[in-house]
């Protein structure tokens, strides 16, 4: 039992940057994060720097509404976010890491006429599309959402909703805690603190970058 408390849970602190990587990746948020573990992971690129001039996650990553869901209104936006959906139900067994996702439904709130029909057109596509989506009333709407004022003294009543159950929340910072170390467990290196001033190029090709630590040689540039 006392060998778990021994465990490295994130990501290794890092010393020097080294003189020359395959790729560098400038940020380290949820997609520089998730760009480096996919490349390692998918395509065995390794030889990764993901340079963050702040702390990991300091960024937009931190400053969201932390929703996902795949309830669009475009045929080609709902397969999209329905595939994210997807990934993000499966990875916290992925990275052996707890994103606290929670799949509690999410309702769009429709407070015209005009909002309600919009409502219907994005849950008959999500439903072509195999999505569980559909328009909810009141009473419905009452029974997800208790702590909702649906009475018509308000500003804007409620007309209706567009349910889609399987939308949810996610905490920010665990999904980037996550994405670090997986991203490290599979060798790419991660540096906080380390700006990037330029951007070197040669012949119509990056060569590398400059950073506040030193100057560092590389193929391509994220």
């Amino acid at each position: 039992m006392k060998d778990i408390f021994r465990t490295r849970r994130m990501w290794r602190p890092r010393g020097e940057l080294k003189k020359r990587y395959d790729v560098v990746i400038v940020g380290g948020g949820s997609h520089g994060l998730a760009t480096a573990y996919y490349l390692a992971k998918n395509h065995g690129i390794t030889n990764v720097a993901v340079l963050e001039k702040s702390y990991i996650g300091s960024g937009a990553a931190g400053r969201n509404t932390t929703i996902i869901r795949s309830n669009y209104r475009t045929p080609e936006g709902a397969a999209f976010y329905q595939a994210s959906v997807e990934l993000y139900e499966r990875l916290s067994r992925e990275l052996d890491f707890n994103l606290f996702f929670s799949q509690l439904g999410h309702l769009t709130l429709a407070h015209s006429d005009r909002a309600l029909i919009t409502a219907t057109e994005r849950a008959e596509v999500n439903q072509l599309l195999g999505i569980d989506s559909r328009l909810v009333g009141l009473e419905e709407i009452a029974k997800l959402c208790p702590e909702l004022d649906l009475s018509t003294e308000v500003t804007w009543p409620v007309l209706g909703a567009l349910y889609h159950p399987p939308g949810g929340i996610i905490r920010h910072d665990a999904v980037v805690w996550g994405l670090a170390r997986g991203a490290d467990r599979r060798g790419v290196e991660i540096h906080p603190y380390t700006e990037v001033t330029g951007i070197d190029r040669a012949d119509g090709r990056v060569t590398g970058v400059r950073t506040n630590r030193g100057e560092i040689a590389c193929d391509t540039v994220v």
